[in-house]
């Protein structure tokens, strides 16, 4: 498919890598030039703005934004509602509030174009291992967009949430959860810094022996020993 990226930060820059990786086409649009120009080696084709950027998609397009939560996100949001045309969509996969969504989604859906939330997980290891893709929109939308979705994720990690802001919602209960973990594990290894015992264990060493049948076992614990390595 031929889409549309609209961000090349860490996290969009890697996913335009990952369509380009898998066949998709991709335009590209970011405010500064040079991001635009190190994609373009990359095999995508580059666009100097959002007018640009629409002109060189088919019909239906597919425009994917990958910004900050807030302000930027919304203006962007409402360029393209004047310039797009029904039947084409937008995808909002930053980290949006919600609530955000349901207004975005209403003010696009009146003019025919279709939207959907996709929040996503994976950070910058996404590029190479796959992201985690949660899904808001109608089924007709998610069902066209799954070659897209599929090539992004890992396997089974994408999943249809619901209708508008429902993919929202549920990476915000993801994030909630990630930083519970974060503290969670902050806490635990300050307690051992501070026993009779920190002399004697090395962190790395308990974070990886917990990754080894422990129910505190996870990803974050792998990164956490990568950094008491270093």
């Amino acid at each position: 498919m031929r889409i549309g990226m609209i961000g090349l930060g860490r996290m969009g820059m890697n996913m335009a890598k990952r369509l380009l990786r898998s066949g998709h086409d991709v335009v590209a649009y970011n405010r500064t030039p040079d991001k635009i120009d190190q994609v373009v080696k990359e095999g995508a084709q580059g666009a100097g703005s959002l007018a640009e950027l629409t002109k060189a998609l088919p019909v239906p397009r597919i425009t994917w934004i990958m910004l900050p939560a807030g302000s930027a996100v919304e203006d962007h949001a409402v360029q393209l509602a004047d310039i797009l045309s029904p039947d084409d969509i937008v995808i909002d996969g930053g980290n949006s509030y919600y609530r955000d969504d349901k207004r975005r989604a209403q003010i696009l859906s009146e003019k025919g174009i279709k939207f959907m939330d996709v929040g996503v997980s994976g950070g910058i290891w996404g590029l190479d291992a796959g992201y985690c893709l949660m899904a808001g929109g109608t089924r007709e939308t998610y069902a066209y967009l799954e070659p897209v979705f599929k090539t992004l994720a890992q396997e089974e990690g994408c999943l249809y949430c619901g209708p508008a802001w429902a993919g929202h919602f549920v990476k915000m209960v993801h994030n909630g959860i990630e930083y519970g973990m974060m503290q969670a594990y902050g806490e635990g290894f300050d307690i051992l810094k501070a026993s009779p015992y920190s002399e004697s264990v090395d962190f790395a060493e308990v974070a990886h022996l917990w990754n080894r049948g422990s129910v505190v076992r996870s990803w974050m614990l792998e990164l956490a020993e990568d950094v008491f390595i270093c």
